[in-house]
């Protein structure tokens, strides 16, 4: 045990000394979160809108001073005439054109009833339908206000609850994938790298010659990994607290517990690659073409599982992000307990052993 501990004390020197390999362990997690959390949100907001009113009474005054003021809108254009919208849309200047008939404050007041036209630049249609969203529901919000406490006959009331995100705040779909993502990079790809760089430059068999046995050095050079792992974990959770506003609902224990799990089974990949393979080139190619993009596809963070075809479903079972993402969002959005997550546990942990297993007997048939 003195000559394992010895070893991973090694490593550690190894890895602090080596600034590049820090600055992807530690400067990699915070530039995701900061880019993920300010640059890439999904949510849309101070989009330029035109205003076309055909009306010019109190009434749209107030709805277009409403999006205004509203954090998602900015008057940018009032237009006159229809003729002006597509020409404005062409420029790219505005994203929404808000078009008020003629004799709408009356229409509304007196039979109750008044349309509002929304002409969205569907070039890019999923903004589109975002904008268009927001604006409806700043139209809606002022008509309850006048029409809230009116009743009418055969009126359909919709009572919308948003759980656990009420404000549909980006980060708390982000914040589990970047951790996914970034765990999963680091833990394959570095200590993958690191073993093969050993093999590569020949210092390997001067490690096997030691006391210990071959795969206990291999071992012991995976252990700074998981250390910075769990550190970039405590990071992430820290910046998403602190700097993104998103508390965590569930237990801290546990989802750290649970992050533990998911960074084994990372570093087991990164042992099974360095079995497998002899150059550094490779075990990054493999790290970033063979772990990265299916874990950007099939963990449900950037495209959700359900609108795959059946068999990209059933392939998106032995990706381990998958289930770790699953994790992360039941412990750290719906505040879930392990009774929830065991499932996903235990798939996580027999992928563990699976993987170490493989690696093991890899090592067993090269290094002996």
């Amino acid at each position: 045990m003195k000559i394992f501990l010895s070893f991973v004390r090694k490593e550690f020197r190894h890895v602090i000394r080596d600034k590049r390999s820090l600055i992807i362990l530690v400067g990699l997690p915070v530039a995701m979160m900061l880019l993920f959390g300010f640059a890439l949100s999904s949510e849309v907001k101070n989009s330029n809108i035109a205003i076309l009113d055909n009306s010019r009474d109190e009434t749209t005054h107030t709805l277009i001073d409403r999006l205004d003021q509203s954090q998602y809108f900015s008057v940018k254009e009032i237009l006159h005439s229809e003729k002006e919208i597509e020409a404005i849309f062409k420029k790219g200047e505005v994203r929404l054109v808000v078009i008020f008939p003629a004799n709408f404050q009356e229409n509304l007041l007196h039979i109750q009833k008044a349309q509002v036209r929304l002409v969205g630049d569907a070039s890019d249609p999923n903004t589109s339908n975002i904008i268009i969203n927001y604006a409806s529901g700043v139209i809606r919000s002022y008509q309850d206000e006048l029409f809230g406490l009116q009743k009418m006959p055969y009126q359909i009331e919709l009572d919308t609850r948003m759980l656990y995100n009420p404000q549909l705040k980006s980060s708390y779909n982000f914040v589990p994938g970047v951790m996914t993502l970034i765990l999963m990079l680091l833990g394959a790809m570095m200590t993958s790298v690191a073993i093969v760089k050993e093999k590569e430059m020949g210092t390997m068999e001067i490690l096997l010659v030691s006391p210990m046995k071959p795969l206990m050095v291999v071992f012991s050079k995976a252990v700074p990994y998981l250390a910075l792992c769990f550190f970039d974990v405590i990071l992430i959770l820290i910046m998403a607290v602190y700097i993104l506003d998103m508390p965590i609902a569930g237990s801290l224990p546990l989802l750290l517990a649970e992050s533990l799990l998911f960074i084994l089974t990372t570093l087991s990949l990164g042992l099974l690659v360095s079995a497998i393979v002899d150059t550094q080139q490779v075990a990054m190619f493999i790290s970033l073409v063979g772990f990265l993009m299916p874990a950007l596809i099939f963990s449900g963070f950037m495209f959700p599982i359900e609108n795959m075809p059946i068999p990209m479903q059933v392939i998106s079972n032995i990706v381990p992000t998958k289930w770790y993402y699953s994790i992360v969002r039941a412990i750290m959005v719906k505040g879930l307990g392990f009774a929830f997550v065991y499932k996903q546990t235990l798939i996580l942990l027999g992928m563990t052993l699976l993987f170490l297993g493989l690696a093991v007997k890899k090592f067993k048939v090269r290094l002996e």
